[in-house]
């Protein structure tokens, strides 16, 4: 062992002298810790706030403005980590869905992994208004991913511990769900570029693939791809492309729902079902549409819901 490591020693001793380098180590891609945001479109900006602050009880402890002062974003706080964005809309009829994020503890260490990997990044890492490091990819089918990074000094950090209601009907986003129509390429980005790790696949007629979940290397939460042979149009994106919220018992959540003064400005009726995960569900529309789906943390009948052996659309 003494003389291999001594004969590699004297080969790097060897280049050095000749003037060469070694062989630039392959960037590693860092830590990937979980969903931090998605980001929303809405037509009525006052009518969503109402939604998610009067109804799902989220706090919104800063908003961001545009040059003539009116609302440029606006941040509701599920937890520390997670939040959900509201913009104005670009057009009216458009899809709901601006961006999802995904949460790492070094991005300028993803942006250069990334790089490495023939993924379009930017050349540096930007700062964003809230302090957060940031920047923006695409997925092969098309949907912007933020790559997100906490600094100290930035708002999400500085308001640790801060702004968390009781009112709030969850405190964890257990996944977002996003339209998939290219599976294979989806898979390969999120599993071999990513890092993610497949827990889950389901079908809703047990002929072809409806669902696959997707969990990020370094934590727990997961996206779900919504797989479809074509894509809904953008109208009919808003229940595909959705957030879900975990909650521990969801009659009690439903409860305190139907408990709260808004309860009488949401029309819909709230039903609860067993989805094929096995798990107890409800969903709930804000006036664009948008789903978010209150999930319970575990199975009714205890074990994991196997995976289905149903084929992807295409």
């Amino acid at each position: 062992m003494k003389s291999v490591t001594w004969h590699l020693c004297t080969a790097c001793v060897s280049l050095l002298s000749l003037g060469l380098s070694l062989p630039a180590a392959e960037p590693q891609r860092p830590h990937i810790l979980g969903v931090a945001h998605i980001s929303l479109y809405a037509h009525d900006l006052d009518k969503s706030r109402a939604f998610y602050h009067d109804f799902l009880g989220f706090e919104e402890p800063y908003s961001l403005k545009k040059p003539d002062g009116s609302l440029a974003m606006t941040f509701f706080k599920v937890n520390d980590r997670q939040a959900i964005e509201l913009s104005p809309e670009k057009a009216p009829g458009t899809d709901r869905l601006n961006h999802y994020a995904i949460e790492t503890d070094n991005a300028e260490a993803m942006r250069l992994y990334l790089q490495s990997q023939g993924i379009a990044v930017p050349n540096h890492v930007p700062k964003g208004r809230i302090g957060n490091l940031n920047f923006m990819i695409k997925d092969p089918e098309g949907h912007s991913v933020e790559i997100v990074q906490y600094p100290p000094d930035s708002w999400t950090a500085q308001a640790r511990g801060k702004a968390m209601s009781t009112a709030a009907v969850s405190n964890r986003m257990l996944h977002v769900g996003i339209i998939v129509t290219q599976f294979d390429k989806e898979m390969e980005f999120y599993e071999k570029v990513l890092g993610f790790q497949e827990i889950w696949r389901g079908s809703s007629t047990g002929k072809v693939l409806s669902w696959v979940n997707l969990r990020v290397p370094d934590g727990s939460d997961y996206i779900e791809l919504m797989l479809y042979k074509n894509a809904p149009d953008e109208t009919h994106r808003r229940t595909a492309h959705h957030l879900c919220l975990q909650v521990d018992d969801i009659a009690a959540s439903v409860g305190k729902l139907n408990a709260k003064p808004y309860r009488s400005t949401y029309g819909r009726t709230i039903e609860i079902h067993t989805g094929k995960n096995h798990k107890r569900q409800a969903n709930l529309f804000d006036p664009d549409g948008t789903r978010t789906e209150l999930m319970e943390s575990h199975t009714v009948d205890g074990p994991p819901a196997p995976s289905s052996l149903a084929p992807p659309p295409n």
